[in-house]
């Protein structure tokens, strides 16, 4: 799904030197960060260095700014990180799995495969094996958060064994995985729910924003995360992926079902994150401004209201407080307590725009999908993103779109996919250029790697999503029955 309530993604453990290098030689003065405030911690997820701060000094907005610089890697150290979503199922009767059910397959997993238990209360609740990650989300989804790669080989690779683990174990339990980006079949009542505080609190305060539960109950999503060298790199990939995620969100629309029969989109999951609390989604339109960089992103997040903080293994609820006032010390339920850079790693980690800065970029914009299309994806952005000649053309593209234009696109193309007018051509011809981009920029990385494009390639040129095609199968083999579509999108 496209909650994403952990901190996995793409980064390796911070040097601190070179922290204090990469801030301290920013043309900002604010970006000078003292390195007594910020050690590195290994108590986060597999790719993502947590920090702890120090008590002695309180945290400051520069330490804020300081945590987007350190993401600054040369070239050479620039890795692809992939995380996917899988909607687990009982084969026999096709209802949703049960929480022990999914909790067998961990379990398993870890027996037959050597993964590492993740406990929370006595109970499993994940799986950890050198850099990766198994995890539930709320609604039972189970996602791999991979390892930060260097070839799209062996982002190959690294799915390949994880569908291979996961069959191995769930067949002896009667259960199965669908690739797509929405639960076709079941009611939201039917959703099996993983009780967690943290989710709990989430839940709740997007309920308050007039979320519907949907998001994190039945949708799954596809994502990667990219490096960048500088602030000025980081704007550049910001801006192409910005602009160009409605697109991948049409290649890649494929949850055209809901509660058994069509829901009139080819994304619904896409569609759910547009009317979802606006103060922490969307196209955010300030990323195209003269005045973007790492500081204006610190604004934009200071002022997203906190869901939760982490203490002695407990969830406080934040009651909506932004962060901009727990810096400040101008809260009343949780005025004893000091915001450290935990904190603000988690509190980003609760924003969920189309492309996110952490200290990596993370496209948000597909929906989950075949083992081919799931490949498809860094491929994709890696041909684009970590090209220069690609980058440069890309933004030569979408200089002059506008935000009126981006907004119309990420709008529209969960309905019409491909379809979509844009200058008086449909976006397929866009795409069609823009694959072409990402496929040369993929040869000028001389891993042999422009393989991995075909299957979304053929989705440009037809013109024709897999939310298309599972729909034609509806109302033609499958005589409108979405139960078909459980053996044809099994892993």
């Amino acid at each position: 799904m496209a909650l994403v309530f952990s901190s996995c993604g793409l980064g390796a453990v911070m040097n601190l030197s070179a922290l204090k290098t990469n801030v301290s030689s920013s043309h900002k003065k604010f970006l000078t960060c003292k390195r007594s405030k910020i050690v590195a911690s290994n108590q986060g997820t597999n790719t993502t260095a947590s920090y702890s701060a120090l008590a002695t000094e309180p945290l400051t907005k520069e330490d804020l700014i300081a945590y987007f610089s350190s993401g600054c890697k040369t070239k050479e150290m620039w890795r692809i990180g992939t995380e996917h979503e899988k909607i687990g199922f009982d084969v026999k009767t096709l209802r949703p799995i049960t929480y022990e059910q999914i909790t067998a397959l961990l379990n398993g997993i870890s027996e037959r495969f050597d993964w590492d238990k993740v406990m929370e209360t006595g109970t499993i609740i994940g799986l950890k094996q050198g850099m990766q990650n198994i995890s539930l989300e709320r609604g039972c989804q189970l996602e791999l958060s991979g390892a930060p790669l260097e070839t799209l080989h062996q982002t190959y690779d690294e799915l390949h064994s994880h569908l291979y683990q996961v069959k191995t174990v769930a067949e002896d339990l009667g259960i199965g995985f669908l690739g797509i980006g929405y639960e076709p079949k079941s009611s939201l009542e039917d959703a099996t729910i993983v009780r967690k505080r943290r989710y709990d609190i989430i839940q709740g305060y997007l309920d308050r924003t007039g979320s519907g539960p949907d998001l994190g109950l039945r949708t799954c999503t596809v994502q990667v995360n990219l490096d960048y060298s500088s602030e000025t790199d980081m704007i550049r990939k910001f801006r192409a992926s910005l602009a160009l995620q409605p697109i991948v969100t049409a290649l890649f629309a494929n949850s055209p079902f809901s509660n058994g029969k069509p829901n009139g989109f080819l994304s619904i999951r896409s569609h759910l994150w547009i009317d979802t609390d606006k103060n922490r989604t969307g196209m955010i339109p300030f990323v195209f401004y003269d005045s973007f960089g790492f500081e204006r992103y610190v604004e934009y997040a200071l002022d997203v209201p906190m869901c939760f903080l982490h203490r002695n293994k407990s969830y406080l609820n934040c009651r909506g407080m932004t962060f901009r006032d727990f810096l400040s010390g101008k809260t009343s339920h949780l005025s004893h307590e000091q915001p450290t850079i935990n904190d603000w790693e988690n509190h980003i980690g609760t924003i969920w725009p189309e492309v996110r800065l952490k200290r990596y970029l993370e496209m948000r914009g597909a929906d989950g999908g075949s083992r081919e299309m799931l490949c498809a994806l860094p491929a994709f952005w890696v041909g684009l993103l970590y090209d220069d000649e690609s980058l440069r053309t890309v933004l030569d593209m979408i200089a002059d779109w506008t935000t009126e234009e981006r907004e119309m696109l990420r709008t529209q193309v969960p309905v019409t996919g491909l379809k979509t007018m844009f200058r008086d051509v449909t976006l397929k011809h866009v795409a069609e250029d823009v694959l072409k981009l990402a496929k040369d920029g993929l040869e000028r990385r001389n891993y042999k790697e422009t393989g991995f494009l075909d299957a979304v390639t053929e989705v440009a040129i037809t013109g024709v999503t897999p939310a298309e095609k599972l729909l034609k199968l509806y109302n033609g083999d499958w005589g409108q029955s979405v139960d078909p579509l459980f053996h044809e999108m099994q892993y």
